[in-house]
């Protein structure tokens, strides 16, 4: 069955999402891809045992942030400050007590979105009726008879005038077949773009009551000796759902989840007294699934070819186009790259 549109957008992150949002403000009818069974990417947000929001992916952004902040008052969507009062903790070594020190107010808070930083994608959501399909995975793209057939897992095939590949570059070239071919040099750079977040480890515990408040903690955690290599505090902006979110390290991966739930809580036994054991629900995400990466491929530093000038160009005589945050020119990575990357693409397409 083949279905057609002007602009088929493959991925339903926040840049695939806030495109499709932007072309379809200009009356470009626009179609979102997306693979998995969910919108969002490496905006990953859940609800604990007692309704709190609890952040597996991407959480914070500052004022810098320009872009995203337009885009979230374009939404009607809140941002607060990121907690971080009272003493944090650095620990150097398991068997020393751990350092403390406290955090000065910044110039450039971080803050988050209210409410979960899903909502953001939602609201993006809520703007595209039936323009957004789910479960839809593309293995192949085509170029014939001046436009590009998009060729699914599910089996259905999608006819449009342009592409704008808004998933990691890196995996974009392992599972996706071009015809005809990419350019050599560019089939290069995209096995090596390095994919913000991928085999990160992210947690989130909730609490009854935010016990380390009382005793004077920040909930902020640094720590060289712990399966938990950062931790902040993750109360709402309502300060009536408690918890923490953070990442463990890169070796945890290997544990099974109750086993990394049994470390954390230790960890923290230690750190914060026996308070921290009465955690309503433990979560973690390792992100290092098929909706990421492919394959294991290896990156000499953080956001390595993040940004390339050839992600800015375009291909397939001018219907190809490679978006996402991995492309922006500023910010790759983050939340605000996302935004930029669907922004000079928005001005691109139609």
């Amino acid at each position: 069955m083949k279905q057609d549109t002007t602009v088929a957008i493959i991925g339903g992150g926040l840049s695939g999402l806030t495109l499709a949002w932007l072309l379809h403000q200009k009356n470009i009818r626009a179609t979102v891809l997306e693979a998995s069974g969910r919108l969002g990417g490496r905006i990953h947000t859940i609800s604990g045992c007692d309704g709190t929001p609890m952040e597996l992916g991407a959480t914070w952004f500052c004022g810098q942030h320009s872009n995203l902040l337009t885009l979230l008052r374009d939404l009607q969507q809140e941002k607060f400050l990121q907690y971080s009062e009272g003493i944090s903790l650095f620990q150097t070594k398991s068997f020393e007590p751990p350092q403390k020190f406290f955090v000065p107010a910044s110039e450039s808070p971080s803050y988050r979105v209210t409410g979960g930083t899903q909502k953001l994608t939602d609201a993006l959501a809520q703007k595209l009726p039936d323009a957004v399909h789910l479960n839809t995975r593309v293995t192949a793209i085509r170029e014939t008879n001046g436009q590009l057939l998009l060729e699914t897992a599910c089996g259905r095939v999608w006819a449009a005038n342009q592409v704008a590949i808004c998933i990691p570059p890196q995996l974009a070239a392992a599972a996706i077949t071009f015809h005809p071919g990419l350019p050599e040099a560019l089939q290069t750079v995209l096995a090596t773009v390095q994919t913000w977040m991928a085999g990160a480890i992210k947690f989130t515990l909730e609490y009854p009551e935010p016990f380390w408040r009382k005793e004077g903690y920040s909930g902020m955690l640094y720590s060289h000796a712990g399966i938990i290599s950062e931790m902040y505090d993750h109360t709402n902006f309502e300060e009536n759902k408690f918890g923490f979110t953070g990442f463990l390290n890169g070796g945890a991966a290997s544990y099974p989840p109750d086993i990394r739930k049994t470390l954390v809580l230790q960890q923290l036994n230690e750190l914060l007294g026996a308070n921290a054991l009465s955690a309503l629900s433990y979560f973690d995400k390792v992100w290092n699934d098929a909706f990421i990466h492919e394959g294991s491929p290896v990156f000499q530093r953080p956001h390595h070819n993040n940004g390339h000038p050839l992600l800015q160009e375009s291909f397939m005589n001018e219907k190809l186009y490679f978006g996402g945050t991995e492309t922006a020119t500023a910010f790759p990575g983050y939340m605000e790259g996302a935004v930029i990357a669907a922004q000079q693409l928005a001005a691109r397409l139609g």
